[in-house]
């Protein structure tokens, strides 16, 4: 499974379906609906604060409702804007459902947990 590292989702083609897209995009709507747009296996974003009405992670919950996984890491672990931020540095703060079945677990560093879902997939 291909593992793709933008700064913004908006950089995923269509070709980036079933992938796990590693994004310093923030975990709202807007971002979301990207993502939704492509269906990668798993999207993560930065959760950006969370902000009022907990608009930085509304995005995982649009995404679980297609079925889709999605999580964020943590503003205080991770550059918003920086996806190798996202990858190399970033705890997990949300996960939807989805994320929660494949394995993805909040409070913890999220580059093992992806390079466990990569090698569950490619053994």
């Amino acid at each position: 499974m291909a593992l793709r590292v933008v700064d913004s989702i908006t950089e995923l083609q269509p070709a980036d379906a079933g992938c796990i897209a590693l994004s310093g995009s923030h975990g709202g709507l807007s971002s979301a609906r990207y993502a939704l747009a492509v269906g990668p296996l798993l999207s993560v974003f930065n959760d950006a604060g969370v902000g009022k009405d907990a608009a930085g992670v509304a995005g995982l919950d649009l995404l679980q409702a297609q079925g889709l996984a999605a999580c964020t890491v943590s503003h205080t672990s991770a550059c918003i804007g920086q996806a190798a931020s996202t990858f190399d540095e970033g705890v997990v703060s949300h996960a939807n459902a989805t994320a929660l079945a494949i394995g993805i677990r909040v409070g913890q560093a999220l580059r093992p947990q992806i390079e466990a879902l990569t090698r569950r997939q490619h053994p």
